[in-house]
């Protein structure tokens, strides 16, 4: 098992690691993901959509310092803390991934840290 870190995404908020990396499976387990900007502590913005950018540009970063790309992420959940902003992630979640599909899951939280919008999380395998 490894930790993986980079300084091109915001540090963790609590006491875990961006992802770990299990060396026997080829798996890297990603923790959620707010829309921090690396460097700040706080939200990019209160807008859904702008949290839910920043997100995959954290999402990309993590898993770039692990060799990883986009199109390497095989399960990706979803936690929104209101539904109608479903349609609006799906797109960015469109304009990230483009042809590639990976499974997913999007559920309604009441609260999450920081008051966020949307956390995302992802597993994605790597070569």
């Amino acid at each position: 098992m490894k930790t993986i870190f980079t300084e091109n995404a915001p540090a963790p908020v609590g006491p875990y690691a961006q992802a770990i990396l299990t060396t026997n499976t080829n798996l890297l387990f990603c923790s959620g993901q707010l829309g921090i900007v690396r460097g700040q502590s706080s939200l990019v913005s209160q807008d859904v959509d702008k949290q839910a950018g920043q997100i995959f540009r954290n999402i990309e970063a993590v898993i770039e310092a692990a060799g990883c790309s986009a199109e390497n992420i095989i399960k990706v959940n979803i936690f929104l803390t209101d539904l109608n902003d479903f349609a609006a992630v799906n797109k960015i979640f469109s304009d990230f991934f483009e042809n590639h599909k990976p499974a997913r899951s999007t559920v309604e939280v009441s609260r999450l840290p920081m008051d966020a919008k949307i956390e995302i999380e992802c597993i994605a395998e790597t070569s």
